[in-house]
């Protein structure tokens, strides 16, 4: 079989890898081609584009970047055709993949959505376009499918590959004495993203927050994907480490951390480790974001729970005070501390179903392999 992936981002590009891996274990004659980075190249895709070419986030950002996401939508298409695959994997990214999406329904070629868009949190009409353009899709948080029974959409849980990156996580033991970092200091981890605009406008707040806090260790996690000097307000302070491409070993060993609303926030939950959540962007795109918003929060770990497990700073409440107040309970209050762990068990546990790369590779081949028991999309 042919397969063609996209991946628009790190996280995307990350799991897509575990896709691609498992659906090999199951199809010997798999080939891939697409759009990714570095995990997807590795696992034996084909790149087309590195996803940081066209990678944009925010709505304003989006705006201002519209034609050169056009020009790379528009040399993804004529890719597809040329490669004549039997099934487009789409991974997340949504504003990109719902346009590929939709072209590949006009050319029929066959469409799999797996870590499908957030519909459910704002312009929840979009199912519909879903429903209409993707044949099969494979979601990864617990409330999904109930979510899109409501649009009488039957789609495949699979689990979440989160938890199968962490699980599959093999520790350094060396990873202090690497970092130079104190294991009879307490560790705040610093997840700042891994995109420019969210380094940009998140990193003066830490700065901040690092100068209040001398007698802690700050340990900034790093992606190779960007530029050293957006950490460089950060890595002038002898008590702060940058810490490259090892973000699971820094929360291994970390006492609390400070993430940037995304995937981290899941990912940090799961190796344990009490964290505050902070979140800025310009403010068109945080007075746009207010209207259209149907959820009550922004973390992974407070959606899966239905309730709020750890606090989340957005905008103008992202500030010194409020993070350092935050900071101080989590340190310093047992209780405060032990429910957070607490209440991190029970996200384990609603997402532990096995792995969901081997989940969905294993749908996706049956599907590809007998079309006929395989309801698609209509």
């Amino acid at each position: 079989m042919r397969y063609y992936i996209i991946a628009g981002e790190r996280s995307g590009d990350l799991h897509g890898s575990n896709l691609v891996k498992a659906i090999k274990k199951l199809d010997a004659k798999a080939i891939f081609r697409g759009f990714g980075g570095e995990y997807l190249q590795n696992a034996g895709v084909e790149l087309f584009v590195h996803y940081a070419k066209f990678a944009v986030m925010g709505f304003a950002e989006i705006l201002l970047s519209i034609i050169k996401i056009s020009r790379y939508i528009r040399k993804c298409r004529n890719d597809i055709l040329a490669y004549k695959p039997d099934v487009v994997i789409l991974i997340d990214y949504a504003g990109f993949n719902q346009q590929i999406a939709r072209f590949c329904k006009k050319k029929n070629i066959k469409v799999f959505y797996y870590i499908t868009p957030k519909v459910w949190a704002w312009n929840q009409s979009r199912a519909h376009q879903l429903k209409a353009n993707v044949d099969r899709m494979f979601v990864v948080l617990p409330f999904e499918k109930d979510f899109y029974k409501k649009f009488n959409l039957d789609v495949d849980y699979v689990g979440n590959p989160v938890l199968d990156a962490v699980k599959a996580h093999q520790p350094d033991k060396n990873f202090l004495s690497k970092t130079n970092l104190k294991s009879t200091t307490p560790i705040i981890a610093l997840l700042p993203g891994s995109r420019k605009q969210e380094l940009l406008r998140i990193i003066p707040v830490m700065r901040e927050v690092i100068t209040k806090f001398p007698e802690l260790q700050f340990a900034v996690a790093t992606v190779n994907n960007l530029k050293k000097n957006l950490y460089s307000p950060l890595s002038e302070f002898n008590n702060v480490r940058l810490v490259e491409e090892d973000t699971y070993n820094l929360l291994l060993n970390a006492h609390a951390a400070i993430v940037t609303s995304g995937t981290a926030t899941l990912e940090t939950a799961l190796f344990k480790v009490p964290q505050i959540v902070v979140y800025k962007t310009t403010r068109l795109s945080y007075a746009f974001v207010k209207m259209v918003i149907k959820v009550r929060f922004i973390s992974l770990v407070n959606l899966i729970a239905d309730r709020e497990i750890i606090k989340e700073l957005i905008q103008d409440d992202a500030n010194l005070e409020n993070i350092s107040n935050e900071l101080n309970a989590i340190i310093t209050d047992g209780s405060y501390r032990n429910k957070i762990l607490k209440d991190y068990d029970t996200i384990f546990e609603l997402l532990d179903t096995g792995s969901a790369s081997e989940n969905a590779a294993r749908l996706m081949v049956n599907y590809l392999h007998t079309p006929h028991k395989a309801v698609f999309a209509s």
